[in-house]
């Protein structure tokens, strides 16, 4: 960007914002160039501006309409492909300052929540009314409900409750020319005119600016309980994922984590789990009948060829199990200097053989690969660890993370379950998608963003 356009720019924004809304010093913006993906391209952002206001959101981008400057949207910055990294003169627009819970309606079961507010925050708020919003992403703690909309966000209890996209009722999203866009409803029903809702959620900023969400809400369960099983094989414990949902039951979290990130987990949190097993399954319930329920899932697990399984004897222990599950990301990224995390979802029937795939694929490349997985609902992170200081092994981490795409898709499955596709996936989500599939979707990017201004070169 040219020092004119560049001083324009900062004294249009400075038109509707307050001083301390905009950050223009290059190493203070320089920090909110990229997320949390490894290997995305990122450029250097002309301005930072953090709005508290819609009305604020809205000058901005009639500001940039108007200079013809791309705006890209953040929140936190924990995403995983790359899908909030900066362009090179860019808006950069973070809305961790809008961080307001409006409203929670225990009638309605419903919250009203600004973009930055953060996961967990909300959680224990409506917990505090007796009711539970659901979705759970391992970064909880920090990652904000704008940034697990932009990314359609999964978590642990998807097996049960579903991701994010099953809980958006409406939004009001400021468009690329600066309108304000209501969508949805408040009430526990509509169908009225197409559902633009589901159309922004997962469209990782890239058609409008989410400003305020209505999110569904449930009564809170009982707390759930846990239970460990232990497999000589990875294999053995995906037939046993099978059997649980084949049976019918339905726990509130069935998750997989293979030996090394066992191991992994052990090392940084010294957890005290068994080194001896192949793959570890993870199974909680939050229904009145709990130990009941895992008791079934423990013969399921038996029968499948466990070789211990080992039940919860109360909520504080199951929450260490729980613990040591959300500890997989870090315990990984521990292991080596740099991560590359992979987020195929296939089939549950086709889970054996993503898990037994992707192994074969590390000894192929001869690298570290742990891999964590919600397994009830067959999405799988395998997370290549690497040295980008060794370029060979780079180029092999890099191989690797491209044939676990290829092994996913090639099982029916999907490149990505709750991460996105950003900047990081862009290649395969042309292969998901197909040629027609690509041209719909660039014709809806231009019906709602027709000088592609917002969040460019990400998704295709």
């Amino acid at each position: 960007m040219d020092d004119d356009l560049s001083a324009r720019l900062r004294a249009s924004l400075l038109e509707g914002l307050p001083a301390d809304a905009l950050l223009t010093d290059p190493q203070v913006t320089a920090s909110y160039a990229t997320d949390m993906a490894s290997f995305c391209a990122a450029g250097t952002p002309a301005v930072v501006v953090l709005p508290r206001t819609v009305e604020q959101v809205q000058h901005v981008m009639r500001t940039a309409t108007a200079l013809r400057v791309p705006v890209v949207p953040q929140g936190a910055r924990t995403g995983l492909s790359g899908g909030a990294n900066a362009s090179d003169g860019c808006i950069v627009l973070s809305l961790v300052k809008m961080d307001r819970i409006l409203e929670i309606s225990a009638v309605d079961r419903i919250a009203v929540v600004e973009p930055g507010v953060v996961n967990a925050v909300l959680s224990r708020a409506v917990a505090e009314q007796g009711l539970c919003y659901p979705p759970d992403p391992s970064s909880w703690e920090q990652c904000t409900i704008g940034g697990n909309i932009g990314t359609a966000s999964g978590g642990l209890c998807c097996v049960k409750y579903g991701v994010t996209a099953e809980y958006v009722l409406g939004l009001d999203v400021v468009l690329a020319d600066g309108r304000l866009l209501r969508t949805g409803r408040r009430t526990a029903k509509g169908v009225a005119g197409y559902d633009l809702t589901r159309l922004f959620v997962g469209s990782e900023g890239s058609l409008g600016i989410v400003v305020q969400a209505v999110l569904a809400l449930k009564p809170a369960p009982p707390r759930q309980l846990a239970l460990a099983a232990e497999f000589p094989s990875v294999a053995a414990a995906c037939d046993a994922v099978c059997a649980v949902m084949e049976a019918g039951l339905t726990p509130s979290l069935l998750e997989l984590m293979d030996r090394t990130t066992v191991h992994a987990v052990n090392a940084l949190g010294k957890m005290g789990l068994p080194e001896a097993t192949e793959a570890l399954l993870l199974a909680a319930f939050d229904t009145p009948h709990a130990p009941e329920d895992l008791a079934a899932v423990g013969e399921l697990c038996a029968a499948a060829g466990a070789t211990a399984v080992v039940p919860a004897e109360d909520q504080a222990e199951s929450e260490l199990l729980l613990q040591a599950r959300r500890m997989a990301f870090p315990a990984l990224e521990a292991l080596r200097p740099a991560t590359m995390i992979d987020d195929a979802c296939v089939p549950r029937s086709r889970l054996g053989e993503m898990l037994d795939g992707t192994a074969a694929i590390a000894r192929a490349q001869g690298l570290v690969i742990g891999v964590c997985a919600h397994a009830g609902d067959g999405n799988t992170h395998p997370i290549v660890c690497f040295d980008p200081a060794d370029e060979d092994e780079t180029r092999r981490a890099r191989r690797s993370f491209g044939e676990i795409m290829d092994l996913g898709l090639s099982l029916g499955g999907t490149i990505t379950g709750e991460h996105g596709v950003g900047v990081l996936k862009k290649e395969w989500l042309a292969r998901e998608l197909g040629p027609v599939g690509v041209e719909m979707q660039r014709a809806v990017k231009q019906a709602f963003d027709p000088l592609g201004l917002l969040n460019p070169g990400k998704l295709f």
